[in-house]
């Protein structure tokens, strides 16, 4: 029998009513998916009008506030969420909800609203106790059951802590370290995510959504692409560069490429809610060779760092938090059109953010702003389908 990694609930009996009142603090995945879609929506548009020179830099100047943003508050915000929500089934034991969850999602929103003011130190603090206290709620339940299989995952949200703390405290002058030591350090914590969930979720979707479809796991490929992955962040944070980084980085997109295969993604293209897990794994795949190819001089680390966080981290969040959402608010777990676009937009962003500049590096500024615009229609579009079922109770009425 297949351990439960995140349990997806079959929808209410039709014709029964749905339940009134108002649940947006019942469980970590509603007010962090509904604060992540939204805050996507609106960040990235305006980063990009300040890449475009039409507005005044944050405290965090340049693309350093887009990019601790995009780490530290967007994907950072879905992460918790995801994990308070798993967490849950993990240990049999209830996560953040009710007063604890509603501040923490006031911190939060703190750190985003501290980090366009003039108060670095205050910014630095709220951003640093956001994901510490994360921890702290995730980590209680899992103690409590005994469920050390699961205990690494507070230690990287810890490690993402302190990655925000090298940004801030670099920005303040109190490091003589550069902040893009932090944002890396972040960006690999957040790599070695996605890619932990993934390998437990999408194989494990593929057969329970695709008829006939034999995704699988094999042990030792397991061991060296997740593997490949930690070798690759401390490589970077020792320093390596040039051909042997670009070496790791092939081999690492390799295993990940063999994984993937392994899943059997051609056999999901009629399934909305599968496929696009499997096109947004690929682009890990892809970050991982534009890595390469930035560190032998071929191209920039940037088309690398949006590969991951725009295809990557983009995909792999619109499509777990609509099934996700669908799951765990009974509903049936069949992708609509809305559902769809949203997947389309984000995908087509990735495209447009890597693809467009990587054709025509003159076209960067054109393709920033195509792509900030369909990425904020895609989280818009999500937030606008979605906040009606995060803010009421499940449709089973029963908790979460």
């Amino acid at each position: 029998m297949n351990p439960v990694y995140l349990r997806i609930e079959e929808p209410r009996p039709r014709g029964a009513p749905p339940p009134d009142g108002f649940a947006l603090w019942q469980l970590g995945f509603r007010p962090f998916y509904l604060l992540a879609g939204a805050f996507a929506a609106l960040s990235v548009p305006l980063w990009a009008l300040q890449f475009a020179g039409w507005l005044p830099r944050p405290y965090l100047h340049g693309p350093l506030w887009h990019a601790h943003e995009m780490l530290f508050g967007f994907a950072l915000a879905v992460i918790v969420g995801f994990l308070f929500t798993a967490g849950r089934n993990w240990s049999g034991q209830p996560t953040p909800s009710g007063a604890a969850l509603a501040a923490l999602a006031l911190l939060w929103l703190a750190a985003r609203v501290l980090v366009l003011t003039p108060w670095g130190w205050a910014a630095a603090a709220a951003n640093v106790a956001f994901p510490l206290a994360a921890a702290v709620g995730l980590a209680l339940p899992l103690y409590a059951a005994g469920n050390r299989r699961n205990y690494f995952f507070v230690g990287l949200l810890a490690l993402l802590g302190l990655a925000s703390l090298v940004v801030h405290l670099s920005a303040l002058g109190a490091l003589p370290q550069p902040p893009v030591d932090g944002l890396q350090l972040g960006l690999d914590v957040v790599l070695f995510i996605m890619a932990v969930m993934a390998g437990r979720v999408v194989p494990m979707f593929t057969n329970n959504g695709v008829r006939g479809a034999q995704a699988r796991r094999h042990d030792t490929l397991e061991a060296l692409a997740l593997g490949s992955l930690l070798l690759l962040a401390a490589a970077g944070l020792s320093g390596l560069r040039g051909a042997p980084l670009a070496l790791l980085a092939t081999a690492a997109a390799c295993a990940h490429l063999a994984r993937w295969c392994l899943w059997q993604p051609w056999k999901t293209l009629r399934t909305p809610l599968v496929w696009v897990l499997h096109a947004a794994y690929l682009w890990i795949v892809l970050h991982l060779l534009l890595r390469a190819a930035a560190a032998a001089g071929w191209t920039t680390a940037s088309l690398a760092t949006h590969a991951l966080m725009v295809g990557a981290a983009g995909g792999l969040i619109i499509g777990m938090m609509t099934r996700t959402a669908r799951g765990h608010t009974a509903r049936p777990l069949r992708a609509d059109g809305a559902d769809v676009t949203c997947y389309g937009l984000v995908l087509g962003a990735a495209l447009v953010r890597v693809g467009w500049p990587l054709l025509q590096p003159q076209a960067l500024i054109e393709a920033a702003l195509l792509s900030a615009a369909l990425w904020a229609a895609g989280f818009g579009l999500f937030v606008w389908r979605y906040a009606p079922w995060l803010l009421r109770p499940r449709l089973d009425g029963r908790p979460g």
